[in-house]
């Protein structure tokens, strides 16, 4: 079983910064992406930022310029460094990762961290 805890979500003014952490645990053999997931309030859940298992980098055109994904060197935990953000930034984040164990793939969440960002 994989636990993703995350961290480093809060109430922060327009133009401020956060960042976020989700560290793993449980059985995991290899990790081939791990992604930030947000989902504001009456919307849906949107992909925003991925990071493979060689390191590519992608994000959603909203978050380009202002948030960057990375991640340790022993990849168990990645990060989400959020810049200027904005209010349409509000939402519950949450972390994503495809992992390996036993032969088999398993797709898993976090339990998601809020972000507020006040006008």
């Amino acid at each position: 079983q994989v636990q993703l805890v995350e961290s480093g979500g809060g109430l922060v003014q327009t133009g401020g910064s956060l960042r976020l952490s989700c560290t793993t645990s449980g059985s995991i053999f290899s990790i081939n992406a791990m992604r930030w997931f947000r989902q504001a309030p009456g919307k849906q859940r949107e992909l925003v930022a991925t990071i493979t298992d060689g390191g590519s980098t992608n994000y959603a055109d909203s978050v380009k310029g202002r948030f960057t994904i990375s991640r340790d060197n022993a990849k168990t935990t990645v990060y989400l460094r959020m810049n200027s953000l904005k209010p349409d930034d509000t939402a519950v984040y949450y972390c994503n990762i495809n992992s390996q164990y036993g032969g088999n793939w398993y797709n898993t969440w976090g339990q998601g961290t809020q972000v507020t960002v006040s006008s």
